[in-house]
């Protein structure tokens, strides 16, 4: 029988920290007998393994299988990539165009036994470039339902030889793509040999480098939902793993459960089985039963969190921003109603509450509301672009709300919010949102359910997402805040309230690909003003992240990135 905790409180005290630990979060005795299988909570689901589609970016896919399916890098704690040389090496070449050489590891081969190939990287670039499409209702739509195609849509061509472990990427002219580290890096990598024997096609190379529609779209296909995952009903075979841990099962009952992949080729996780429980373990109550050592969540979010004795937590801002995500269509379609929405939602009121630790830090991450949706808070320009308007929203501001309705010709709004539930912080926020828009005759209704889905808000169902950065429901953001500018970028999946603006397309374009503090400041100053005007989101703070270790535990890292806590599980070492 798997270990126990035997000891539940009704209450943890929080210890507040605004910098990722340096070591693990708590100690343990060497004397003491290691523990065979560790059980790491998370606040988000898990429905697919696929974490680059529009599904799986908003999903915890990224937190669950950083160390199932490595790629060149990671996302470290700085929320910068770092590289995971036990996949290979990306070296850049000479020359005035971008060109990088990507070496496999000899020694890398999938779980099933299928040496990885550069023919991993071709179908990647394939399915997130938004190159290949298809004709629907004479428009033409991307084949594949990637959720961001930054950098991926800058490459140019990729030469490989299908099987081999060497590629050579090429970006197009002057599409220098700063954070190129960031791209094929953790979860982006996927097993091109399933889809290829899944879709029914030769392989993928040849493909992409045919133009092959006809079998393009079979990969698309498979690419978009074949590694759907649902608790019960899991096909390990279509899951090979290419790192430490590889998936034995999943189901409701015993969590997901990853054990050691015995054909990775690096160091031994230190720990045989990680048990992964997504939303929906009531941490309360099921602690003691499921056995769970390391919790990753968003602050408030399991509500009045029970942890066994002993527990050493810490509560930091995250590189997520907690945010409403609004339609561009609807109740919301006229940009004057978003405006008048943003003047009535108090967000330092939400910030004092729900986003500020005792110590919150002068300046950076956790600082105060964030008041730019392209620039990080620790960032050299964010003051700049953070002092466009945003304050001209800081505090609901009723008589400016009746303003903008007005302007939109409107005398009432109803903005229906959505998020996934239960959350007892995001549902007070849309309280307190609530309570500060009514007296300017704008109705919000909590339109949250357990099993809602972002996507929901391009088809009507709701006018509003509460979520975190890009739509994500639990952890997310990097220093790069790619995510963040893909949400806002057109024609891409995380793209949720379909917004689009020729010139903010341009702005994050350049950002993308000149790092220069000038360019970085006047883009940013000008997209801001854009973003003020038009509102298609209403940024309120870093969320902040609570991270319970149980003790005994050693190596746990806080990650307050989209990577989450368990970006490095295969270190993780439990004595008892």
């Amino acid at each position: 029988m798997l270990p126990r905790t035997r000891t539940l409180v009704r209450s943890m005290t929080f210890v507040a920290a605004t910098a990722v630990a340096a070591g693990s979060l708590a100690a343990c005795s060497e004397s003491a007998e290691q523990v065979p299988s560790i059980g790491y909570a998370i606040d988000n689901s898990i429905s697919t393994y696929n974490a680059n589609t529009t599904a799986g970016s908003v999903s915890g896919a990224m937190a669950a299988f950083g160390r199932v399916l490595p790629g060149f890098t990671f996302t470290g704690p700085a929320g910068a990539p770092v590289s995971d040389t036990d996949i290979g090496t990306a070296s850049e070449l000479p020359g005035d165009v971008l060109t990088v050489s990507y070496k496999l590891n000899p020694a890398s081969v999938y779980s099933d036994g299928i040496p990885m190939s550069c023919d991993d990287l071709v179908l990647t670039w394939a399915a997130s470039s938004g190159k290949f499409t298809k004709d629907v209702d004479g428009a033409a739509k991307p084949m594949f339902d990637t959720a961001n195609n930054l950098g991926y849509a800058d490459i140019d061509r990729i030469d490989c030889q299908s099987g081999s472990k060497d590629a050579t990427v090429f970006f197009k002219p002057g599409r220098s793509f700063t954070d190129w580290r960031s791209l094929f890096g953790a979860t982006a990598l996927m097993p091109s040999h399933i889809v290829t024997q899944r879709a029914g096609v030769g392989d993928v190379v040849s493909a992409v480098n045919a133009g092959d529609t006809d079998a393009l779209s079979k990969i698309a296909d498979f690419w978009n939902t074949g590694w759907n995952l649902t608790p019960g009903q899991v096909d390990t075979s279509v899951l090979p793993s290419a790192g430490p841990y590889r998936i034995d099962s999943y189901s409701a009952d015993d969590g997901l459960v990853l054990v050691a992949n015995e054909r990775w080729w690096g160091n031994k996780p230190a720990t045989d089985r990680i048990v992964v429980w997504p939303r929906g373990v009531n941490l309360t109550e099921d602690l003691d039963k499921n056995s769970i050592e390391v919790v990753d969540v968003a602050s408030g979010s399991a509500g009045e969190l029970g942890t066994p004795s002993g527990f050493d937590v810490q509560q930091i801002p995250s590189r997520s921003i907690e945010q409403f995500v609004l339609a561009t269509s609807g109740s919301l379609g006229d940009e004057a109603a978003r405006r008048a929405f943003a003047h009535c939602v108090p967000r330092t009121t939400l910030f004092e509450k729900f986003g500020q630790t005792d110590n919150a830090p002068q300046a950076g991450l956790g600082s105060g509301v964030v008041d730019s949706r392209l620039m990080a808070p620790d960032s050299l320009v964010y003051s700049d672009a953070a002092a466009v308007d945003g304050d001209r929203y800081a505090n609901a501001d009723v008589d400016a709300a009746k303003t903008s309705l007005s302007e939109a010709d409107l005398d009432q709004l109803t903005v229906r919010v959505g998020y996934l539930a239960p959350d007892p912080v995001r549902a007070q926020i849309v309280s307190e949102a609530k309570a500060a828009c009514a007296p300017a005759g704008i109705t919000i209704e909590d339109a949250s359910t357990d099993s809602f889905d972002p996507a929901s808000l391009q088809s009507g169902g709701v006018d509003a997402v509460l979520s975190g950065m890009a739509g994500k429901v639990g952890a997310g953001g990097t220093a790069s805040m790619i995510d963040a500018r893909g949400a806002l970028r057109s024609g891409n999946g995380a793209n949720l309230g379909t917004y689009g603006n020729a010139r903010i397309d341009q702005i994050i374009d350049q950002l993308n690909v000149d790092a220069s503090t000038s360019a970085q400041l006047g883009l940013s100053v000008e997209a801001e003003n854009i973003l003020w005007t038009q509102v298609p989101t209403i940024p309120l703070f870093n969320q902040l992240r609570t991270v319970a270790v149980a003790p005994g535990m050693s190596a746990v890292l806080v990650n307050p990135t989209r990577a989450a806590t368990g970006w490095n599980m295969d270190r993780w070492v439990l004595r008892r």
